[in-house]
């Protein structure tokens, strides 16, 4: 697929503020474990956290493409930084708009479409997982005209943050007549009284983002902050998972097109027995692989992205890229580790970084397990 001069002057654009404002300063803030709220305004200011959002909104007028793009070119450089606009948008922005009252979406999107402030999604849960019905306890209940929600919630990107505005938090709101859960999401206002926020994780990986355990006691919002209608809530996060995971596949391109940029440029420097080590066979078979993999992965985005983009469904599709997107990103990581040998093992250098960051593709949005069982089920194989 051959991108447009539109879509390849946004490439461009990001590509050259990952490389000329992230990638300097982005080593030091992530052994500090600290959150880029410098570079975080400077994206704002470029308008990529309303990519996708109508210009009414603050937007800028695009597409899920458009983000994806510039989701890939910041992975390139630094996941954590990708990350960031990738949950502020897809899990933060992008349900307000697609379900929210015309009274939210002027209350929230224009302040996240220009960063001034970010979005978060509570879904999952301490005791849950991939069974997100089975496993959520978080409820809400109704009283009079405000909705009370108890419970917890975990992993949460954007939650945390001196400049996160608000959280759609998944809640149990009743129960349906065979007895399964009715879950609605409802808006929470970040210093809503009740609702606490606990400090940082200490990850093993996007140590330059913001991931919390968040929790709820008696805490009250006006009853209008139901997002969408109730009862829905479970599928309005299915169909935004769908779009997030074309999303997490063009980050996990990234970083996977970052390790075979690393080790291009370092098996053209480092020498061994009288030679770079690019001019070894089993050097360059590596790295062919490792472009191979980034080059299907983004085939991959690609082609779920343009389903998306044209109505057409894309669920199969979505898992396929992001299975095969976080493999290469894990595959890739691995090898470039290794090629860069004791240097791969040092925080300095940026394969350091990927490695660290990489596994958790496999994990976020979906496990790798939960892509293959979606796509049987697409096949028709749930049924026999």
């Amino acid at each position: 697929m051959k991108l447009t001069e539109e879509y390849e002057d946004l490439r461009k654009t990001v590509e050259a503020f990952a490389r000329d404002v992230v990638a300097p300063v982005i080593g030091e803030l992530y052994e500090r474990e600290e959150f880029p709220y410098d570079i975080v305004r400077q994206m704002g200011q470029m308008g990529l956290f309303g990519l996708p959002i109508p210009e009414e909104y603050g937007g800028m007028g695009g597409d899920y493409f458009a983000l994806c793009l510039a989701l890939e070119e910041l992975a390139r450089v630094d996941s954590s930084v990708s990350i960031t606009v990738e949950a502020a948008v897809s899990l933060g922005a992008m349900p307000i708009y697609r379900f929210g009252t015309a009274e939210q979406r002027a209350e929230w999107l224009p302040k996240l479409t220009t960063g001034e402030m970010l979005g978060a999604f509570g879904l999952t849960e301490p005791g849950g997982g991939s069974d997100v019905p089975g496993g959520m306890r978080t409820t809400a209940v109704l009283d009079g005209n405000e909705w009370v929600i108890n419970g917890s919630k975990a992993f949460i990107t954007n939650s945390g943050t001196d400049i996160t505005g608000v959280v759609g938090v998944a809640a149990i709101t009743g129960r349906r007549a065979d007895g399964r859960p009715e879950i609605s999401t409802i808006l929470v206002p970040a210093g809503t009284p009740g609702f606490t926020v606990a400090k940082k994780y200490s990850k093993v990986g996007w140590n330059c983002s913001d991931t919390r355990e968040l929790s709820f006691t008696d805490c009250r919002v006006p009853a209008e902050n139901l997002l969408g209608e109730r009862g829905r809530g479970y599928a309005q996060f299915l169909q935004t998972l769908d779009e997030g995971r074309v999303a997490i596949a063009a980050l996990s391109v990234g970083l996977a097109q970052g390790c075979v940029d690393e080790c291009l440029r370092y098996v053209r420097d480092r020498q061994a027995f009288g030679h770079p080590i690019g001019h070894y066979q089993a050097i360059q078979f590596k790295i062919a692989d490792m472009e191979v993999r980034t080059h299907t992965a983004r085939l991959a985005y690609y082609h779920a992205a343009e389903k998306m983009l044209a109505g057409e469904p894309f669920k199969k599709e979505a898992a396929i890229a992001k299975l095969v997107s976080s493999n290469a990103a894990m595959d890739n990581a691995r090898d470039a580790t290794q090629i860069f040998g004791g240097y791969g093992f040092m925080n300095e250098y940026p394969v350091g970084r990927f490695y660290r960051d990489a596994k958790i593709l496999e994990i976020g949005e979906g496990t790798s397990e939960v892509q293959r069982m979606l796509i049987a089920r697409q096949l028709g194989l749930g049924d026999l």
